[in-house]
């Protein structure tokens, strides 16, 4: 079990893939959609506390709502990923993305 389903005590993976709801850690160049979620919490170690991280991505403007793209993946890794949240254009890293859940469309 990782720790995204420790520190996500809601986190089911059924009725995430079956809504098309997940975090964006996990999206892939390309993918499209809605942020529906900004916490703190990404399931992975931080270097900041899950407020400090809440609050760096509301002030981006990974706010609910909001329309994403993910428009490039690093070489190694797939990390950084820079996407577009509206009309802004951010690059984060996986780890911290994976505090933003997003609604993808299908594909």
């Amino acid at each position: 079990m990782s720790e995204a389903f420790v520190l996500s005590p809601q986190f089911n993976p059924a009725e995430i893939d079956a809504a098309g709801v997940r975090p964006l850690g996990s999206a892939r160049r390309g993918d499209r959609g809605l942020i529906v979620k900004v916490t703190g919490v990404s399931g992975a170690a931080e270097a900041v506390a899950a407020e400090e991280l809440e609050r760096r991505l509301l002030e981006m403007g990974f706010v609910e709502g909001a329309t994403i793209e993910v428009l490039h993946e690093g070489l190694f890794g797939r990390d950084p990923i820079a996407v577009r949240v509206d009309d802004t254009r951010v690059a984060l890293r996986r780890r911290e993305a994976g505090a933003v859940t997003v609604k993808f469309d299908g594909r």
